[in-house]
């Protein structure tokens, strides 16, 4: 039995979900962004209650790194490093971009880039295979109507996420496709359960969120 506790509060909805093997066997989520740090200990408590699982068992507690809410990823990623603490398991970080390109492997155009709003016509995003292979590492860029223009020229691209509607008013090309898809912690879980294969565990002295860096205006790489 391969348990992992994933946690994800760096998106507007915060969300648990505890998988086993891979396959997610519990979940509990929480709407109200500004209580994420209230709901999360006692969610977690409830979430093993409720499945008459002891919180020792899990393997390993993996957590959404960044980008996203700066809030949101402190309380994740305290919450995370404290049970690994206690618990003595190991810590695993998972990209949010790369969660929500997980959570949009299966639209149907060549590329997925997810899209998480930051304020003004700013967005922290990347681009994605459908494999899921990184095309384009994770940014913080101020949009514009030609951003992503050696991209989109040449391969379909699906944009999705709370920083998305904004490109959306500004991009009317063929190639872009603008839907809404949720992502939350489910979406981790077979992220997390192949870095524990593999033990790629980050430091637990060390790890801090990814909050990005200095906002860009224009994104100049090619395939």
């Amino acid at each position: 039995m391969n348990l992992i506790l994933n946690i994800d509060t760096a998106l507007e909805t915060a969300s648990i979900c505890l998988a086993e093997n891979g396959n997610a066997i519990a979940y509990s989520a929480n709407h109200a962004q500004k209580d994420h740090a209230a709901w999360l200990h006692p969610a977690i408590i409830k979430l093993f209650s409720a499945q008459n699982i002891p919180i020792a068992d899990i393997a390993a507690i993996a957590v959404s790194e960044g980008p996203g809410s700066y809030t949101g990823l402190r309380v994740g990623m305290a919450t995370a490093k404290g049970l690994c603490y206690a618990l003595n398991k190991p810590l695993i970080t998972i990209s949010t971009l790369k969660m929500m390109a997980f959570a949009a492997r299966n639209e149907q155009t060549e590329l997925l880039a997810p899209m998480i709003d930051a304020r003004r016509m700013e967005v922290f995003t990347a681009i994605y295979s459908r494999s899921l292979t990184e095309i384009l590492p994770a940014s913080n860029l101020i949009l514009e109507f030609n951003s992503f223009e050696e991209f989109i020229n040449q391969h379909t691209i699906t944009f999705f996420g709370s920083g998305s509607e904004k490109f959306k008013a500004l991009m009317s090309h063929k190639n872009a496709i603008f839907k809404a898809i949720e992502t939350n912690a489910t979406h981790m879980v077979e992220l997390s359960y192949e870095k524990e294969k593999q033990k790629i565990y980050a430091d637990l002295a060390y790890s801090e969120p990814y909050y990005g860096k200095e906002f860009h205006s224009t994104v100049k790489h090619t395939l």
